[in-house]
């Protein structure tokens, strides 16, 4: 499989924010979004094999451990990767873009699916895969990523349309400017968290991190 990089952090968005993770960030994207942050992960990366990427990963010492990418289910081994993880004892997060069908993944405790519904803002909200939404279970999230108003209102119909059974995340672009989107979810009465994402207030863009 081919790894853009391998590093160890604080986990900085959704429901398992600041808990210590080791990130494995896949290469590989078939999404192109308007405010991606992670465009080196398009291209970047070396071959690795699935053995010498869990010894990499036990190298940090975390029994965390985030999926990643790019998109993560862009590689045939993603599934593989995640099986020999869970067996290892991991508690593992895998962040997906939403438009990759999730079925082939493992059903278990251990493994928490954080999903991305790619608002009209990026330009990719066309390429979702909705049936995705009825997998994710209640230790699972879903996420949106919103640059205005006009996607919140796009988030904000497609919760009340198929009423996601896990926890709802919802982040501003840039991960830091919170104050609208809070007024929106309150006037709504939303049931949904709203997040900054953590990495961002601390690091900024630093890569890594």
């Amino acid at each position: 499989m081919k790894v853009c990089e391998i590093f160890h952090s604080i986990q900085g968005e959704g429901v398992t924010m600041g808990i210590p993770t080791t990130f494995v960030r896949l290469s590989g994207c078939n999404l192109e979004c308007r405010w991606c942050d992670t465009e080196y992960a398009r291209e970047e990366g070396r071959e690795m094999r699935i053995d010498h990427v869990l010894d990499e990963i036990k190298k940090h010492g975390c029994w965390q451990v985030c999926v990643t990418g790019g998109e993560p289910m862009c590689q045939s081994e993603t599934p593989k990767l995640i099986d020999m993880l869970l067996d290892l004892g991991y508690l593992v997060t895998l962040e997906t873009n939403g438009s990759k069908s999730l079925e082939k993944l493992a059903c278990s405790e251990a493994l928490m699916l954080s999903m991305d519904i790619k608002c009209p803002g990026s330009g990719q909200a066309e390429k979702m895969d909705m049936s995705n939404i009825e997998l994710l279970g209640p230790t699972d999230q879903l996420k949106f990523i919103i640059s205005d108003r006009r996607d919140y209102e796009y988030a904000r119909d497609i919760i009340k349309e198929h009423s996601p059974a896990c926890a709802i995340v919802m982040t501003p672009v840039g991960g830091t400017d919170l104050k609208d989107l809070i007024k929106w979810v309150l006037r709504d009465k939303l049931d949904v968290r709203v997040l900054p994402q953590l990495h961002k207030l601390v690091w900024g863009n630093e890569r890594g991190r």
